[in-house]
């Protein structure tokens, strides 16, 4: 199994869901709509376990599995996930996706920490190429204000976006070692199994996590409201198909059958390809210079995995 062409899926899956989530957080909120496209994931993965394995609930993970499969749900789900989203609202998710080109860097930064991974100064250039891709997409020139270069994006955006961007790249570190565990503690005959109930595991623990939240900050009522919104849940069901479904498992299955930060990259080039829905679909200007960022920027995250 190529685990480098399962990535390209993946980022297209995500190209997808990030168009869908985009739209579906406007109508609903980007909280509410966490929850949701977490409970339309964990039902459709658990059908796909009972069809595959005749059981709707992960099974054979021990207590070390579930814990660092939870923990990277949290960290992933919640923390990289909740920010992600809420960018999307505030600098769309064109630029939000843009600044998770990060992604593959906290990666790598949180595989050198936990795995011992050393960093080449290609890796180092890498970093370096794809903050100036960043740069040269998301800053413009000033004007005869004394501003020699200014932000064309909300501040708070841009920091929600990376916050999204560490969410992502060290969830996805805790992933592989827990799935890694997952396998120690449970043999089974299909490729896909281990992946999609580590999915669901992630799912479980974000579904308790953001029900928290709400519940604290007694958002029950506007949840409900949210859910009788038509559109938005309609646009949350189709983003939860590409993301946490199909995107989020393939990109687990990827991982699992290939170096972890090379499949990082090929999945990072969802800030290229979200440039055609923007530029085509919702008739979003793209200026070449904003283009030339974002392939800048990609080209950074593979030096980064040489």
């Amino acid at each position: 199994m190529n685990g480098d062409i399962i990535a390209i899926v993946v980022a297209i899956c995500w190209t997808l869901s990030a168009v869908f989530f985009e739209f579906g957080g406007r109508k609903i909120g980007s909280l509410n709509l966490n929850l949701i496209r977490l409970c339309f994931a964990f039902v459709m993965l658990g059908a796909t376990l009972a069809v595959m394995a005749g059981h709707f609930f992960p099974v054979g993970a021990d207590g070390k599995a579930w814990l660092l499969i939870s923990l990277s749900g949290l960290i992933g789900f919640v923390l990289g996930d909740y920010f992600l989203f809420a960018s999307y609202t505030m600098i769309t998710a064109r630029f939000s996706q843009l600044f998770m080109t990060l992604a593959p860097l906290f990666t790598a930064i949180f595989s050198f920490i936990i795995l011992s991974e050393t960093l080449s100064f290609l890796s180092i250039l890498g970093m370096l190429v794809t903050l100036v891709g960043i740069g040269i997409s998301v800053f413009s020139k000033g004007d005869e204000s004394g501003h020699a270069v200014k932000l064309d994006l909300p501040v708070k955006g841009c920091i929600y976006a990376i916050i999204g961007a560490f969410g992502q790249g060290f969830g996805i570190v805790l992933s592989k070692i827990g799935m890694n565990a997952y396998s120690a503690a449970y043999s089974c005959d299909s490729a896909l199994y281990i992946p999609l109930a580590s999915t669901q595991i992630r799912c479980i623990a974000g579904i308790f996590s953001f029900a928290a939240i709400i519940l604290m900050r007694r958002g029950a009522k506007e949840f409900i409201a949210s859910c009788k919104n038509g559109q938005g849940v309609l646009l949350t069901f189709c983003g939860s198909i590409f993301g946490p479904f199909v995107g989020v498992t393939l990109s687990l299955l990827a991982v699992q059958h290939s170096n972890t930060a090379v499949a990082s990259t090929i999945m990072a080039m969802v800030p290229v390809i979200i440039l055609l829905p923007d530029k085509f679909l919702f008739k979003r200007k793209v200026s070449l210079i904003q283009a030339l960022g974002a392939v800048i920027a990609v080209i950074g995250v593979s030096l980064f995995f040489v």
